[in-house]
């Protein structure tokens, strides 16, 4: 016969008589599982959702909420707001079955193993409790196999969450985490902007929108890189359009900071498009973009062009590797440099060599430079 009771440092004990009528929560223990959490729509009940690009495909599961929930879980990867939503996920789905289960984060390196075995032992009453062990790759070795040996055998009613970056570093922690059956959720760093733009329409589709195929480009390019700036964005853009998003609802919402970038301007320039590449200047200037970045851009922008020009009329997927650009960086230059003479390439990359040297302390006046450097490339591109 088992007793109800509570596991401490002395063993199993049974409960007194005033606390008979007691259950005490028990977890389930399932088999080893790893998996890709994706949106669901907002309407859905359940736990929040993380994101993961749609060729990554880990396991079957589509959401976190359809499974029961695995006592260790293994968070692994660098993106930042993934890995939050994905504690988030786990933390939603013990409150599901406990809502008054606590949750304690603690930076893993600053742990003892005292401290860490204490965090993990049952408490008095079996409450339900989350931990969260942020930054674990960063542990030495006897909190490394403190946590190994702990997460071997986790105590009823709580879920050890250990977050690792993944990589070289402490790898071996990882592995010995998966190896034990651990739940694994990836987070990796979206780099490619494919990725991003595969995070956009997933973020608006999660808030029960649409996104027009050319306002992703558009809102990627007005908002910037950073995956949490890009949720915020596309999650008021569908608040704000009652849910159909296009370019230009996202033109109207974030005016001037659409423009604002050096590619912005690069891209106008490019495309003989004076008046736009001089607005859009003068939006970055407005805005704070250095001088340098722009002129930057503009030299990156006519380099493109030479290279994409001079490799012919080939497939982008085939030249990605060739050139070092993404492919839809190539399909995009060969419809632009088609309006380009060789002659006019040349004027352009004399004026792009001319502006960054005075950017960078020749010139006295550096957006007077810039605005020169515009001119001086559309008036080129206009040249037959």
């Amino acid at each position: 016969m088992r007793f109800a009771g509570c596991r401490g440092f002395n063993g199993p004990f049974p409960l007194p008589l005033w606390m008979s009528h007691v259950q005490l929560f028990r977890w389930h223990r399932g088999p080893r599982l790893t998996f890709t959490v994706r949106h669901l729509p907002r309407s859905s009940q359940g736990p929040p959702t993380i994101w993961e690009p749609g060729h990554v495909v880990s396991g079957p599961c589509a959401s976190m909420g359809a499974m029961s929930l695995s006592p260790v879980q293994l968070v692994v990867g660098e993106e930042e707001l993934l890995v939050e939503r994905a504690v988030e996920a786990v933390v939603a789905q013990a409150r599901v079955a406990d809502p008054a289960a606590e949750l304690r984060r603690y930076r893993a390196a600053e742990l003892t193993v005292g401290e860490l075995a204490e965090s993990l032992s049952p408490s008095l009453f079996a409450e339900a409790r989350v931990i969260v062990l942020q930054a674990a790759h960063e542990v030495g070795k006897e909190l490394a196999a403190a946590i190994i040996e702990q997460s071997s055998d986790p105590a009823e009613g709580i879920v050890l969450v250990v977050v690792h970056a993944g990589g070289a570093r402490n790898k071996a922690l990882a592995d010995a985490l998966r190896k034990g059956g651990a739940a694994v959720t990836t987070c990796n760093k979206i780099t490619r902007y494919e990725e991003r733009a595969d995070f956009v329409r997933s973020e608006v589709r999660r808030v029960g929108g649409k996104i027009a195929p050319a306002a992703v480009g558009v809102l990627i390019e007005a908002v910037g890189s950073d995956l949490r700036e890009l949720a915020a964005a596309s999650s008021q853009l569908v608040a704000d359009t009652g849910g159909n998003v296009d370019e230009k609802a996202v033109r109207r919402y974030h005016r001037g900071r659409a423009e604002a970038s050096g590619f912005a301007v690069a891209d106008k320039v490019v495309a003989g498009d004076r008046a736009g590449a001089l607005e859009a200047l003068r939006w970055a200037q407005v805005l704070g973009v250095p001088s340098v970045l722009v002129a930057d851009a503009l030299a990156d922008a006519v380099r493109t062009l030479a290279k994409v020009g001079s490799a012919g009329r080939g497939d982008p997927n085939r030249l990605a590797q060739t050139l070092g650009m993404p492919p839809w960086k190539i399909r995009k230059a060969q419809q632009q440099v088609r309006h380009w003479r060789p002659e006019s390439l040349a004027i352009a990359f004399a004026a792009a060599a001319e502006v960054n040297a005075d950017v960078k302390g020749v010139a006295a006046d550096p957006e007077y430079a810039l605005e020169r450097a515009v001119e001086r490339m559309c008036a080129a591109r206009e040249r037959r």
